[in-house]
C-alpha cells in the first residue's frame, strides 16, 4: 500500500470524525447537552443562593408557592447582616488574612521553585518532590501541632494566628507550581545572561519574574482563593466575633441552636463569594496559561 493511499484513508477518517460533529442533533447531543447540564450543575447553588437572600421568611419557610422564584423580594436578609452582626468586619479580616499570607507564601514560593528548578544542585528532584508532598499532608493533621505553637507564641485569637499558619499549606503547593512553570523557561537565556556578566538576583528579577507572570498570577490566585475560603484553621484559632473570617462568621454566629438564619446564611455567602468570582474573571486566561506551564512536563 503506497504512502499516498494511506494519507488519503487518514485524511477521509479525519474528515469523517470532523463531519459527525456537523449535523444538528449530533452538535445537540454531543456538545450543547453536556454543556447545558455542566452551566446546571455549576450555577444553580449561585441562583438558589440569589433566591434565597431575597426571600423573605414567610416564602422561605412556606410549603406553598414556586421555591425556584421570589415573589415578594427583601433586602431584610441583607440589612441583618450587614448591620445586626459583625459581618463587614469578617470581611475585612478574611481579605486582610488572604492578601497577606498570599504575599507571604508567593514570595516564599518563588525563590524555593527557583533554588530548585534553576540552580541544578545535587538532588534538587528530591527536595522538589518532598516540597510537594508536604502539600498533601491534610490540614486537619496539622492544626493539632499549630494550636500548640500558636498558643505558646501569645498570638491565639489574632490575625496574625491566620498569617503565619496558612503559608504552611500554601508555600508547597505554590513551589510545585512555580516549579513547573520555571522548567518551561529555557535555560539558554539564563546561560547568556551569565556570559554577560548578570548575577543570580539580575537574572530572577529581569528575565524570570517577567516570563513568569502568567505562573505568579495562576499560584497567587490559588493561594488566595485557599486562604479565602480555610474554615478549620480559622475555627480553631480564632474565638472572638470581631476577629472571625467570613467562613467561621457566617457558620457560628448566624446559627443559634437549632435556628437557622437561611436568607442572612445565604446572603453571606453570595457576597463572601463575590470577591473570589471577580478575580478568576480578570485573571483566568493567565490562571490557564500558569496551570498549563505547571503540567507542561
Amino acid at each position: 500500500m503506497s504512502a499516498k493511499t494511506v494519507g488519503t484513508k487518514e485524511e477521509a477518517v479525519d474528515s469523517s470524525g470532523m463531519n459527525y460533529l456537523v449535523s444538528l442533533p449530533r452538535k445537540v447531543v454531543t456538545i450543547y447537552v453536556p454543556l447545558a447540564v455542566f452551566l446546571f450543575v455549576l450555577l444553580f447553588p449561585f441562583y438558589w443562593m440569589v433566591v434565597t437572600t431575597f426571600k423573605p421568611n414567610e416564602e422561605l419557610l412556606s410549603r406553598e408557592g414556586n421555591p425556584f422564584w421570589v415573589i415578594n423580594p427583601t433586602l431584610a436578609h441583607i440589612n441583618k447582616l450587614l448591620f445586626e452582626t459583625a459581618y463587614p468586619e469578617w470581611l475585612w479580616n478574611t481579605m486582610l488574612v488572604s492578601v497577606v499570607s498570599t504575599f507571604i507564601s508567593i514570595s516564599c514560593a518563588l525563590f524555593a521553585a527557583y533554588a530548585i528548578e534553576r540552580l541544578r544542585f545535587h538532588g534538587s528532584r528530591y527536595v522538589g518532590m518532598s516540597v510537594f508532598l508536604a502539600y498533601l499532608v491534610p490540614p486537619s493533621i496539622l492544626f493539632i501541632p499549630l494550636a500548640a505553637v500558636v498558643f505558646k507564641l501569645g498570638i491565639f485569637d489574632t490575625r496574625l494566628a491566620l498569617i503565619l499558619t496558612y503559608p504552611t499549606f500554601l508555600i508547597p503547593f505554590c513551589t510545585w507550581l512555580l516549579m513547573g512553570y520555571f522548567r518551561s523557561i529555557p535555560y539558554e537565556l539564563e546561560e547568556c545572561a551569565l556570559i554577560d556578566g548578570a548575577s543570580r538576583w539580575q537574572i530572577l528579577i529581569k528575565i524570570i519574574l517577567p516570563l513568569a507572570v502568567p505562573g505568579l498570577i495562576s499560584a497567587g490566585i490559588f493561594a488566595f482563593t485557599l486562604s479565602w475560603n480555610e474554615f478549620i484553621y480559622a475555627l480553631t484559632f480564632i474565638s472572638s466575633s470581631e476577629v472571625k473570617t467570613v467562613p467561621v462568621g457566617v457558620i457560628t454566629e448566624l446559627v443559634e441552636g437549632d435556628v437557622y438564619h437561611w436568607g442572612s446564611l445565604m446572603a453571606g455567602a453570595l457576597l463572601g463569594s463575590l470577591p473570589v468570582a471577580v478575580l478568576y474573571s480578570f485573571f483566568v486566561e493567565y490562571y490557564v496559561s500558569g496551570m498549563t506551564g505547571a503540567v507542561k512536563e
